[in-house]
């Protein structure tokens, strides 16, 4: 069993403007990461995030980012089971549409096939919808969907 999900979203914005609002940490912490994000999305660096769902800021590793195309992350996977602390694989891509929307695709893998890797696949899943949800609204209308609701 290869644990793994995409999910995607069209983006009524320019494909410059709706992959800022990811990369950079100050939009990011404005709709999605409810307890804020420290460190620019660029390659090689390690940034930390903080959501209020899961308290407690954490390291994710930024290991490509292409700009206005493409973001790579690797982050811890919360496996809770046997050996847990590996990491899973997330890709961000965007890609630019004839009607100056943008279309964002994410993609993560990696868990181990346990029935906690599958628990924690589904929640990441989860996740990253609500992030596109998020980011919909933030960049198409600037409201944060995400603001209250974990409090």
């Amino acid at each position: 069993m290869d644990l793994k999900f995409k999910v995607a979203a069209h983006i009524s914005r320019p494909v410059a403007e709706v992959f800022e609002a990811v990369a950079n940490p100050d939009q990011l912490s404005s709709y999605f990461t409810t307890g804020g994000a420290q460190g620019r999305l660029e390659t090689g660096a390690i940034v930390m995030w903080d959501f209020h769902d899961f308290p407690g800021a954490f390291p994710v590793e930024v290991t490509e980012v292409v700009p206005n195309r493409k973001i790579s992350i690797l982050w811890e996977a919360g496996d809770t089971s046997g050996d847990a602390g590996y990491k899973v694989a997330a890709t961000m891509t965007f890609e630019a549409l004839e009607d100056n929307r943008t279309l964002v695709t994410i993609s993560e893998g990696g868990w181990r096939p346990t029935e906690s890797g599958l628990k924690t696949s589904y929640g990441n899943c989860s996740g990253w919808t609500q992030m596109l949800c998020a980011l919909k609204m933030w960049v198409e209308h600037g409201i944060n969907l995400r603001e209250g609701f974990y409090k």
